[in-house]
């Protein structure tokens, strides 16, 4: 009751106070600290039920693996598999299921050997598997699994079509698939399934089918809280909405404009007397965010709170977003301050807003906590570290912060490499960004020397400003890249060379 209520203290207290606690007072504790985030506190509670020299239970490892698979300790789930053998409780379907998610969601191969020489193994079973394999983008495989599965006279259900929908919007031939799955689901009759619903009108929006997507939402005979969540996630990720598709729902949507559609679906879902949960709420901070409108933002912060979903980890990441992106750094502060375990989320988040608002110093001080906290970076984290000593002025610092990307395991992408460029640009070094772009695997981006070319027209530098338009007009023909560059001319009171006119 207590960890429900998200006083975690008081219910440990009351642990404490148990003379001889037993097996699943240890059990409801490793769950309790699971489901509200506290992972550490979850695997210092498994180790104390160890010393106890209690005998634990499938419910015991089966919390541990589901801390290990949360937090990617394969390590640690890989001892904790071995205690599950010595045991003797390795056939357990139940843990045989755990392990296999832990191992998906750790990535790690291992997942398909355990799954393959089991031996108790059900639909559960595949289940996890091809859901492992869709988290890992293994689509073929997930493919190859599920043939096998209805090969083997398998039913599929509900829980397996969700999950291979969801694959089906990273796939070459996505919307093919997805067409051809709609149709078996159909025959199957698990169209008006709320789960399936969900994730074909997920999969219909995410591929830009919106008209497909309308007609599996209108076409739903109960929609909850679910399919209100993926309508508003959906239409917040569509680039753009056409007139047809917001006739065909004007009930539900504004033409005006995928963000006032997301908050209309909000307040029609309170007007139908829909709860909002903590999947709806940050959905519409992001809109309040991407609209700069604070007021609203600060309505739906307090709705949050009154419904009991104030303390939760994503929406207190989405409130920081929003506070940030509507300039209120107070706000984001003490949003930041009222998080009790902040993940690489909340880190980067508050590394981002203070980056973006010219606080470098701050920005950096931030990076140097998360570190000490024990939280692993990621490449969100050093876009906004290098954005923040791009803005600070502090090139060698940024510098070395992109060398130890690699120190963490964290792959370099275009965005890092833009904002070395924009790191190199805004100094006045443009001579180094050129060279830096010229030797970097993402020399043929036009992105990188559009960077470049905006430093060089601050800069007036006509000569690495010539190299910087010739190179992107080769690479974007179509682009006006050869107006800013007859502007850079102008600016420095330098005639265009005639080509560079003609081009």
């Amino acid at each position: 009751m207590y960890f429900k209520a998200g006083e975690m203290d008081v219910a440990h207290r009351l642990f404490d106070k148990m003379s001889k606690p037993n097996l699943v007072s240890y059990n409801s504790l490793i769950s309790g600290y699971y489901q509200m985030g506290a992972f550490d506190k979850a695997m210092r509670v498994f180790t104390e039920a160890r010393k106890a020299c209690l005998k634990l239970d499938k419910f015991t490892y089966a919390g541990a693996l589901n801390v290990c698979a949360q937090t990617g300790d394969l390590k640690q789930g890989k001892l904790i598999h071995g205690l599950i053998v010595i045991s003797g409780l390795v056939e357990k379907a139940f843990l045989t299921n755990s392990l296999i998610d832990m191992y998906c969601k750790c990535e790690c191969d291992h997942a398909r050997f355990l799954f393959e020489n089991s031996k108790e193994i059900g639909e559960i079973s595949w289940n996890t598997l091809i859901a492992g394999y869709v988290r890992m983008d293994k689509n073929n495989e997930m493919l190859k699994l599920l043939t096998s599965m209805h090969r083997n006279g398998l039913n599929l259900n509900t829980y397996i079509m969700g999950s291979v929908l969801k694959a089906c919007t990273n796939m070459d031939v996505g919307i093919m698939c997805g067409k051809m799955l709609h149709v078996c689901i159909i025959k199957l009759g698990f169209d008006i399934d709320i789960v399936v619903g969900t994730a074909l009108f997920d999969m219909y929006a995410k591929m830009g089918e919106l008209h497909g997507a309308i007609e599996v939402f209108t076409s739903m005979p109960n929609r909850n809280i679910v399919m209100y969540n993926a309508m508003i996630s959906g239409f917040i990720e569509t680039e753009s909405i056409s007139k047809e598709c917001a006739n065909e729902t004007c009930r539900l949507f504004f033409e005006d404009g995928q963000f006032e559609s997301a908050l209309s679906l909000f307040y029609e879902l309170l007007a139908c007397r829909g709860r909002p949960d903590e999947f709806t709420i940050p959905n519409i901070l992001s809109a309040c965010a991407e609209l700069a409108m604070a007021k609203v933002g600060v309505q739906v912060h307090g709705h949050a709170v009154k419904s009991g979903f104030g303390n939760f980890g994503t929406v207190l990441n989405s409130q920081i977003c929003m506070y940030a992106k509507c300039g209120d750094i107070d706000s984001t502060n003490l949003t930041f301050q009222e998080i009790d375990n902040p993940d690489v989320v909340s880190w980067s988040v508050m590394i981002g807003s203070c980056a973006q608002h010219g606080c470098a110093k701050e920005a950096l001080n931030l990076f140097g906590l998360m570190k000490e906290h024990g939280i692993k970076p990621n490449q969100i984290t050093f876009v906004g570290v290098l954005s923040a000593c791009s803005y600070g002025g502090l090139v060698e610092e940024g510098l070395k912060y992109f060398e130890s990307m690699k120190d963490y395991g964290v792959e370099t992408s275009i965005e890092h490499y833009c904002c070395v460029v924009d790191l190199f640009g805004r100094a006045g070094r443009l001579e180094e960004a050129k060279n830096f772009i010229l030797t970097s695997v993402f020399e043929n981006n036009p992105i990188l020397w559009r960077a470049l070319l905006s430093a060089c027209k601050v800069y007036r530098d006509t000569v690495t400003g010539n190299r910087a338009a010739m190179k992107e007009i080769e690479l974007e023909p179509q682009e006006s890249s050869s107006y800013v560059l007859h502007n850079i001319y102008a600016d420095a009171a330098v005639e265009p060379f005639a080509t560079v006119s003609e081009n």
